[in-house]
């Protein structure tokens, strides 16, 4: 007879198996293996975890046994690696090629020091801020990012209600799996841009930002770095495709004409417009009112072309590695952005993000405001709403505690004077 429980979504926990001898076991990465004698397993957080005879942890290895406590981001993300399918995970994990660019997004704020300043009465800190003149409780969203339900059963809806209960921006990513309106009702009070690709079919485009107008949406984020999908080599090895019980909702129903087209991420290959422009920029203010924030902007020439055509924003991003592979990490490319720009249109930035640190570093280089990809869906992985709460709590602790530590009282003191760069 064999007892099992399984390592639910809900709980930090891997699992509890009884085994008899002659049964094959199943770890946390899902491989078979022998038990030669009865075992009781409990609470393992990793694989090979040493049992004494009555299978219990050994003196050594008590401390292994307890149950994880949640501390920082990286903890977030060995969970989510444990638990998701390998190619979600590898869906998910993924950059372009080599994966140079999305490593290096990480490791550039290793490359940044700060200046800390002392004696500043730091017992009152404050760390909200504005984007496009709404308040937010703190310089981080969540960034557009894919297929959500991959990671937890309600998706999009449990990352809209968590941004709603902290307060900050949540982008909506075009390719949800649950659809704007259902993002909307889920979380009818939060704060959303939606963030938009153009297609060969223009109709197709115009129909959603209708909908996204009509549901509240505040801002479009058109994504510019994307004419073709990067090579992904996991994605290629795994022929990753979404499961048959889900789908990318905001098309349902749009691409019946194509339903023999070879899928790519959810949509018939080749839906993307590779011919898209800066006069695309003007088609879009022609047909909106919203405010228009470019996604996608590396370089000073790009950021000088973008205020030119009146956009509202700019949102400096590498589409955390997954484009082109050997570009500039875009914490590196934020300061010659931002002194292009010089106050005319807000900056924020994407990719790398994963302490208060980070944080701090973005904000004193000038952005307005930065957004997280991944770490919300290893949230999502974790305990779904709740899980990308306590990531975005963690932030912002996180980011409080570094700017007393460094002197600042509020966001409007971090600026670039508490900025030395490491000459390593």
């Amino acid at each position: 007879m064999i007892r099992t429980s399984r390592a639910y979504p809900s709980s930090p926990r891997v699992c509890l198996w009884m085994v008899t001898e002659g049964f094959s076991l199943l770890d946390p990465k899902r491989k078979a293996r022998r038990i030669p004698a009865v075992l009781t397993y409990k609470t393992l957080i990793s694989v090979g975890t040493r049992l004494n005879n009555s299978g219990t942890c050994t003196d050594h290895e008590e401390g292994v046994c307890a149950e994880m406590t949640m501390v920082c981001l990286t903890d977030f993300e060995q969970y989510a690696k444990q638990h998701l399918s390998k190619s979600t995970w590898d869906y998910y994990e993924a950059g372009a090629d080599e994966c140079t660019t999305r490593d290096d997004n990480l490791q550039a704020y290793k490359r940044i020091r700060l200046r800390p300043r002392i004696l500043r009465d730091v017992s009152i800190s404050d760390t909200m801020t504005t984007v496009l003149g709404t308040e937010i409780s703190f310089p981080v969203g969540i960034a557009p990012t894919a297929f959500h339900c991959l990671a937890w059963h309600e998706g999009e809806l449990a990352t809209a209600r968590a941004t709603e209960a902290v307060n900050t921006c949540y982008i909506t990513s075009t390719y949800s799996t649950c659809s704007v309106e259902e993002i909307a009702e889920a979380a009818p009070n939060g704060y959303r841009w939606f963030q938009l690709y153009l297609y060969r079919d223009r109709k197709l485009s115009e129909q959603i930002i209708r909908r996204v107008e009509a549901l509240g949406y505040k801002a479009l984020v058109f994504t510019v770095d994307v004419p073709y999908t990067g090579k992904r080599r996991n994605d290629i090895r795994n022929q990753f495709k979404l499961p048959p019980h889900l789908k990318v909702k905001n098309f349902d129903g749009m691409f019946q004409d194509q339903a023999e087209s070879k899928e790519k991420y959810g949509t018939p290959a080749n839906t993307l417009d590779p011919s898209i422009s800066w006069k695309d920029v003007g088609w879009l203010q022609s047909i909106t009112r919203l405010p228009i924030i470019i996604k996608g902007i590396l370089t000073k020439e790009d950021a000088e072309l973008a205020v030119e055509h009146g956009v509202q924003g700019i949102i400096v991003s590498n589409h955390g590695g997954r484009q082109l592979d050997g570009g500039p990490a875009t914490i590196d490319c934020l300061p010659e952005i931002v002194d292009t720009v010089q106050g005319r249109v807000e900056v924020y930035m994407d990719g790398g993000i994963r302490t208060g640190n980070d944080v701090l570093k973005a904000i004193a280089l000038g952005a307005k405001c930065v957004f997280i990809g991944r770490p919300a869906i290893w949230g999502l992985a974790y305990k779904g709403e709740e899980g990308v709460r306590d990531i975005l709590q963690i932030l912002q602790d996180e980011l409080r505690l570094s700017m007393a530590l460094s002197g600042c009282r509020n966001v409007a003191e971090i600026n670039r004077n508490l900025i030395q760069f490491s000459r390593l």
